[in-house]
């Protein structure tokens, strides 16, 4: 802990050139030198003020479940980490190489939705219209920091285990620009918070956030549903104490994920990769060396939605070799009995919308 502080006082000069620079951004598009571009569709951005593992995937997917019975809606996402560029339509054939895994992620899963990827969201969007004009809402995915866009609705996520208020500007810590850059927000949503939060820790978070009176704060959880085979989503296993598990993990601060199996199984043992990382057969090899190195009669392997998209580039060598990995869906509850609310914030923002 003490090495910890060190470090962000020795990167603290490094902090405040990024901050700064990010504040002459701020200014150029808040004066109009900049222009930022407003859409006659409802735009609703989700995003966060760090660099990650706020849980933004299952937050856009609670959208589209929403939204989908009585809307058209498209999402746009930048692609993180493929080899494409420009604007590109998702299909399900498509790879995490060439969309992203979270788009394909998101296409996959429903196949209705217009799901799309562009790096210049100002330029994707009039493309995505002049494909479908009959779209009625375009779902912004981690977009808070791309101000050319102006969107009709910002959702701002912070997870409860590292909220942006006790945060600190990139490289000493993990967030992409200031703290007060959550002014921006007209919904702020605590997330990944634990089963057993109470009204009392709601009430701190509340005062340490200290919402606008225009912001309405809401809490979130994670429930997770039962593990299916990749290959198989009609194979399920519930998961008990003689079960030992390897976990696969590529994204970011999977700390609540773990905390999660550790309290299920008997014991978890963890292949942890970067946010992304695109496995290579050397990973899958040592894998594989992980598991048959760990003892138990009872053992599989859990991997995440996201993490089994680019697990999918190895589909053969997980076949060859027999692999048992299961997926461990998981979506998006919130809490004090704010699903209702939240559910008619979004809709009475839409049936408000005004060009």
């Amino acid at each position: 802990m003490r090495n910890n502080w060190v470090a962000k006082i020795l990167l603290a000069p490094i902090s405040l050139l990024y901050g700064i620079g990010i504040s002459v951004r701020h200014f150029l598009y808040q004066s109009g030198t900049y222009k930022r571009a407003e859409f006659d569709v409802p735009i609703i951005s989700v995003g966060n003020l760090s660099t990650g593992g706020t849980g933004k995937s299952p937050h856009v997917e609670y959208l589209i479940m929403l939204l989908r019975p009585y809307l058209d809606i498209a999402t746009l996402s930048r692609g993180y980490g493929r080899k494409t560029h420009g604007f590109r339509i998702v299909t399900s054939a498509d790879t995490a190489e060439s969309v992203g895994d979270e788009p394909l992620q998101f296409k996959r899963k429903f196949q209705d939705v217009l799901v799309t990827v562009g790096e210049e969201r100002m330029m994707a969007i009039p493309q995505i219209m002049g494909h479908s004009p009959n779209i009625q809402t375009i779902l912004l995915d981690d977009a808070y920091q791309h101000l050319a866009v102006k969107p009709s609705l910002n959702i701002l996520l912070t997870s409860y285990k590292r909220p942006y208020f006790k945060d600190f500007l990139l490289p000493s810590g993990n967030l992409r620009e200031w703290r007060s850059g959550s002014q921006r927000a007209d919904i702020i949503i605590v997330t990944k918070c634990p089963d057993d939060i109470t009204n009392q820790h709601r009430q701190k978070y509340l005062k340490k956030i200290q919402p606008l009176p225009h912001q309405k704060v809401f809490f979130s959880k994670y429930g997770y549903g039962a593990p299916y085979y990749l290959y198989n989503g009609n194979q399920r296993i519930h998961l008990t104490k003689d079960f030992t598990v390897v976990l696969i993990s590529g994204i970011a601060q999977p700390d609540y994920l773990i905390y999660h199996l550790e309290s299920l199984v008997k014991e978890t043992f963890i292949a942890e990769f970067a946010d992304h990382h695109p496995f290579t057969v050397k990973d899958m090899d040592s894998i594989q060396a992980l598991f048959h190195k760990v003892g138990g009669d009872k053992k599989i392997y859990i991997t995440t939605e996201k993490d089994a998209i680019r697990l999918d580039a190895h589909r053969q060598y997980i076949i060859d070799h027999k692999m048992p990995i299961f997926i461990l869906p998981a979506g998006v509850e919130f809490l004090f009995g704010q699903k209702e609310e939240f559910d008619e914030a979004i809709k009475e923002f839409l049936m408000e919308f005004k060009v």
